[in-house]
């Protein structure tokens, strides 16, 4: 292991979730909530408060050259994706298909920090990048993110079999595709490689502070101090887990916990023979459990590039401003770009 320091449509209200207004005058009685962000009723009623303003596709700065516009994937389960295409390449691009964090239970690929990170990831990487939308729990638990990562991939390779005439797909290298994600969307990347078949040829997968977690904590789970508005915390971890989880499931399902004891962790980690780039943020909470993952797989024989972010914690890419937190962004996006132009 190395360690490094296609109808274009306009996003519709009804595609990002909204805080739903509930006109009864009984007491409602709150059985999980993440402050400003999620609260879970005892009747199933799930409030989304928009702490994180959605945008359209057209909201860019000129200067970047990118096209973006959304595609609606699937109507019957209402997924869609935000595409974002560099205008002045002449060749065939590479496609990073990515699916956005939030614990499996917020977020969308119309958040603006979202956009304004994956905009400046596709001019200075120089790729086309497919934002996936997928269905949040807990009206959808798990596996329904996975499902929906397998239905943009089939849908991706249907557009790869016939002709369109979208811009995207007429600039992509279709046979140059790449899977990423940050947090939770890291979480859906390595669980849907997972399940792929051979059928899928794939450049490789980056994983961005990738979700798990476990019953028995890490050091850096116990002991990382976080600022009172950190991304994440231990408490919103086991929340969203709780959310998110098959009923009945504990903190070491596969699915949270892929190196759990009694999982033949070198088997399921054959599946995954492509090249495996993993960015980890040297004050986040899941540090040691992502550095796990990292010496897990490098032991099982695959190929594993770790890039160490110092002096930033989790989500920095897209949460925070700071001077520390941008230089460490491009650092990241001048890795990726390395990774899928190799």
């Amino acid at each position: 292991m190395r360690i490094r320091r296609m109808v274009a449509i306009t996003v519709d209200p009804t595609l990002s979730p909204k805080v739903a207004k509930h006109c009864s005058q009984q007491p409602r009685v709150v059985t999980q909530e993440i402050h400003g962000l999620i609260r879970v009723y005892k009747d199933g009623h799930v409030e989304r408060p928009q702490i994180v303003p959605c945008v359209t596709s057209n909201m860019l700065a000129p200067e970047l050259g990118i096209t973006s516009y959304d595609i609606v994937i699937d109507k019957v389960t209402a997924i869609w994706a935000r595409f974002y295409v560099p205008n002045s390449s002449g060749n065939k691009l590479p496609l990073l298909v990515y699916f956005h964090g939030g614990g499996f239970c917020v977020g969308s690929a119309a958040w603006s920090c979202y956009h304004d990170f994956l905009a400046r990831l596709a001019a200075k990487a120089g790729c086309i990048i497919m934002s996936v939308n997928y269905r949040l729990a807990p009206e959808n638990p798990l596996p329904a993110a996975y499902d929906d990562g397998i239905k943009a991939l089939m849908w991706v390779k249907q557009q790869a079999t016939y002709s369109t005439r979208e811009l995207w797909s007429s600039k992509c290298d279709f046979s140059n595709m790449f899977l990423a994600g940050d947090s939770a969307g890291a979480n859906i990347a390595y669980n849907v490689v997972m399940r792929l078949n051979s059928s899928m040829a794939l450049g490789g997968i980056i994983l961005i502070q990738p979700f798990f977690g476990g019953d028995a904590r890490t050091h850096s789970e116990k002991y990382m101090v976080q600022p009172p508005h950190s991304a994440l915390s231990l408490e919103t971890s086991d929340t969203y887990w709780r959310l998110s989880l098959p009923s009945g499931s504990n903190r070491d399902h596969p699915w949270c916990n892929p190196t759990a004891k009694g999982i033949n962790k070198m088997e399921e980690m054959k599946k995954l023979s492509l090249p495996i780039m993993m960015c980890v943020s040297e004050l986040d909470i899941l540090k040691d459990r992502n550095l796990e993952l990292c010496n897990a797989l490098a032991m099982s024989g695959r190929k594993v590039e770790c890039l160490m972010s110092k002096g930033v914690g989790h989500a920095f890419q897209v949460l925070s401003k700071s001077q520390i937190s941008q230089t460490r962004a491009n650092e990241m996006i001048s890795h990726v770009k390395a990774f899928i132009n190799r």
